[in-house]
């Protein structure tokens, strides 16, 4: 951040491609370069340095975060940017803000999975309740645990594009009532009566973004939207709009989401996991094929 100045103009290379930084989160917080990236040194360091703020001609502005990768003698290596929302080739961009705080939250934030306001939560006495009625204490139906109660409930505005434009699985798509609207990493939890998609295993999870088929299952891009995040002492499986879901995982990259007094506050009771068997996380490639829906739908079923 320190070599870059505000009203200086920037703009993406015409030939200029997104590719994949594929990182690894440790237990302390701090991020290195994974085996399969497409970018940089495997097990390369990598700093999240700061959050800009860039603005297009027609006064929209998209957030982006930089990351500079170090070598083993603490030099920057490279410097990465991820774009929070789509930008443009042939658009000058001109920075009007730029600060150091916020870049590990905003990171967090595009990882943490939530729904959007008015999405219909089971509650242990069966009633369907908006998400944005609950209050913390609510007892709500796990699919594993039974009736858990509410440990907090996070909330925030952000324009819908990029990592935030959320994901519309319409009414019917997976036996759910009413449309479910999520953000785009959230996990969705598939029991297979029979093997359908080849997972090798009944119980999956399954990405929203990985289903997208831009009829059934779609991107609801721009705008705003209202994100809200359900944490319980434990991750569990829950049920919204009638589809079994995943609550919010408190992880090393999610946790700077979280106020700090909250975390102070309720640290001791967290027993957070990403291995608690809830089911096997299915990879993109057994789901790009035009009737993936059609067969966990039918998997799910029978």
């Amino acid at each position: 951040m320190d070599d870059l100045m505000l009203a200086d103009i920037y703009g993406l290379d015409l030939d200029a491609n997104l590719r994949r930084l594929s990182l690894e989160t440790h237990t302390d917080g701090s991020f290195h370069i994974a085996g399969d990236t497409e970018l940089g040194r495997p097990d390369g360091q990598i700093h999240l340095d700061c959050t800009l703020n860039l603005m297009s001609p027609d006064g929209l502005t998209t957030e982006a975060l930089v990351l500079v990768e170090v070598d083993e003698t603490g030099h920057i290596a490279d410097v990465y940017l991820l774009p929070l929302a789509p930008l443009f080739p042939k658009t000058d961009y001109s920075l009007v803000g730029m600060d150091r705080d916020s870049a590990r939250q905003k990171f967090a934030q595009v990882a943490c999975v939530s729904f959007t306001r008015g999405t219909h939560i089971t509650l242990g006495s069966g009633a369907q309740v908006r998400i944005e009625d609950l209050k913390i204490g609510d007892k709500v139906l796990t699919r594993d645990d039974g009736v858990q109660q509410i440990r907090w409930i996070g909330q925030s505005t952000v324009r819908a594009t990029g990592d935030f434009a959320p994901i519309v699985i319409k009414a019917g798509t997976l036996n759910n009532e009413h449309d479910l609207t999520v953000s785009p990493d959230h996990r969705l939890f598939v029991y297979q009566r029979t093997d359908q998609i080849g997972a090798g295993s009944a119980e999956l999870l399954v990405k929203a973004r990985h289903l997208v088929n831009d009829d059934t299952v779609t991107v609801m891009d721009g705008g705003f939207v209202d994100y809200f995040q359900i944490l319980f002492d434990r991750h569990h499986i829950i049920y919204a709009e009638g589809i079994a879901a995943e609550s919010m995982l408190v992880d090393p990259r999610t946790k700077p989401a979280l106020p700090d007094d909250l975390l102070e506050k309720l640290s001791p009771l967290l027993k957070h996991s990403d291995r608690e068997g809830h089911g096997l996380d299915v990879a993109k490639a057994l789901l790009d094929r035009p009737d993936a829906i059609a067969l966990l739908k039918r998997a799910s079923t029978r």
